[in-house]
C-alpha cells in the first residue's frame, strides 16, 4: 500500500512540474512572438529573441530591447531627452541599429 501512495506523490509532483516548465515554454514563446511582431513592424533588426538591436542614445550602447505598444522601447525614460528623440527614431524608422 505504501508503495502505491508514493508512485501517486511521484507522479503527481511529475505531473505538476511538467505542466510548469509547459506554462513557462508557453509564455515565453508569447513573449518572442510578440517581440518579433513589433519589432518587425517598426522595421528593425531582431536578435534571436525576437527583441529589436538598437543604439541607446543615452547611454551610447548597443542594446536588444523589447518594444512597447507605440513602438518605445522598453528602457524608454519619458522625462529624458534622449529617450524621447530614441522613441520618434524608431517610429520613424531612423533609430540607429546593429
Amino acid at each position: 500500500m505504501a508503495d502505491d501512495d508514493d508512485r501517486t506523490t511521484l507522479f503527481g509532483e511529475l505531473m505538476r512540474s511538467t505542466l510548469r516548465s509547459a506554462g513557462r515554454q508557453i509564455e515565453d514563446a508569447k513573449r518572442a512572438y510578440t517581440d518579433a511582431r513589433r519589432s518587425a513592424l517598426a522595421d528593425l533588426p531582431q536578435n534571436d529573441d525576437g527583441k529589436a538591436r538598437i543604439v541607446c542614445r543615452r547611454y551610447a550602447e548597443r542594446r536588444a530591447v523589447r518594444l512597447d505598444d507605440e513602438a518605445r522601447p522598453a528602457c524608454f525614460d519619458p522625462d529624458h531627452p534622449d529617450c524621447q528623440g530614441c522613441a520618434e527614431d524608431v517610429r520613424e524608422g531612423s533609430v540607429e541599429t546593429w
